[in-house]
């Protein structure tokens, strides 16, 4: 059952658009691959396969809107520079699921997995993980390579993709940045809440909703109130959409998520969730978070034990009411921003459906 998030998009016809846009660029670029060697096929039907049959498209359509806000008309050249964020969303995933060693990513093989099984299947020297591991990590590296030129090559005039540049650049050393600093988190083991919520405004908040609504106003050649307004929008906003991707990793349905339940605990993932609940544990169930957080082979009893723990501490009460204040301070910075009144109807419905999501 598709949640309120896909059905907005959907119902404004935006999904649709941003998927034909992938479609085409991504065949464009499979048949350059294809004229390299046959051996490249199965990386062009892996990533056409990763990036047309999952995924949203929050950040394309953050994009959209940020370009509407801002004055921008609607033109199919916006939709296919908004759809280039979705290339390095994929690449983004695609190295995230080698970090945290991830089976699998919406419901499929995670990408290093798919490659192991190839090589496990084509019976080829060495070891099936090795190869499936350099393997994403070069598909994850193509597609922030697309991302580029499908940007360049929307067919947007030059001077708007001269000023929009800098804040698509920023935008993915950001996530880099944070993608690091939750690594680091995981590696030191400190897991306070002023750390987990760095990592959740660089490697979530930022690239999700700020930089992308940033970009759409950037390239619409808004002024700086705007890009303003969309700070104040889009920072709670992406903070409340990790918080609600923390619930989710813990207490998701895999039916929704994509995602086995219960991952983050396996991998041990310093969440915000994680560090409040550390901070309130008492000694009998601290024992129990450090036995069964980090631990890889954590069964469901597991999983159910730190559940339990979660909500008796209060805690998942707690961090669900951070993703409502977040979320109210969302909407209330759009209120105060002069910005297009369609475009605000559907950044405030985007607002709502984004934190309100099961998968």
């Amino acid at each position: 059952m598709a949640d309120a998030l896909t059905e907005l998009l959907e119902t404004a016809g935006l999904r649709q658009r941003i998927q034909k846009s992938l479609a085409e660029f991504l065949a464009m670029q499979v048949d350059g691959l294809d004229a390299i060697g046959d051996e490249l096929t199965p990386v062009g039907q892996a990533l056409q396969e990763f990036v047309l049959d999952g995924g949203k498209r929050v950040r394309p359509a953050f994009c959209y809107w940020g370009w509407c806000g801002a004055g921008g008309s609607d033109t199919d050249e916006i939709v296919t520079a908004a759809s280039a964020l979705e290339l390095v969303h994929a690449g983004a995933l695609i190295h995230d699921d080698v970090m945290d060693a991830s089976d699998t990513r919406r419901s499929q093989p995670a990408i290093h997995k798919r490659f192991e099984q190839l090589h496990r299947d084509s019976g080829w020297r060495g070891d099936p993980a090795s190869f499936g591991t350099s393997a994403a990590i070069l598909l994850g590296d193509l597609c922030l390579i697309w991302a580029d030129q499908m940007l360049l090559s929307s067919g947007l005039p030059g001077e708007a993709l001269v000023r929009g540049r800098p804040t698509f650049d920023l935008m993915q050393s950001e996530v880099m940045a944070g993608q690091y600093l939750d690594v680091l988190e995981q590696a030191r083991g400190t897991g306070s809440v002023e750390a987990a919520l760095r990592v959740a405004r660089y490697k979530t908040a930022k690239y999700t909703i700020e930089r992308p609504l940033q970009l759409g106003a950037e390239l619409a050649g808004a002024g700086r109130a705007v890009i303003t307004a969309y700070t104040a929008y889009g920072v709670p906003l992406g903070e409340a959409f990790q918080l609600r991707d923390d619930i989710l990793g813990v207490f998701g349905d895999p039916a929704e998520t994509g995602k086995p339940a219960g991952d983050d605990l396996r991998e041990g993932k310093r969440t915000v969730l994680a560090a409040m609940v550390g901070e309130r544990a008492d000694a009998a169930e601290a024992a129990v978070l450090d036995r069964c957080i980090g631990d890889a082979d954590l069964d469901e009893r597991g999983v159910d034990a730190v559940r339990e723990i979660i909500e008796r501490t209060g805690v998942l009460v707690d961090v669900e009411r951070m993703v409502a204040e977040r979320a109210d301070q969302a909407v209330a910075a759009l209120d105060a921003a002069q910005l297009d009144a369609t475009a605000v109807q559907a950044l405030t419905g985007l607002a709502r459906a984004a934190t309100s999501r099961r998968g």
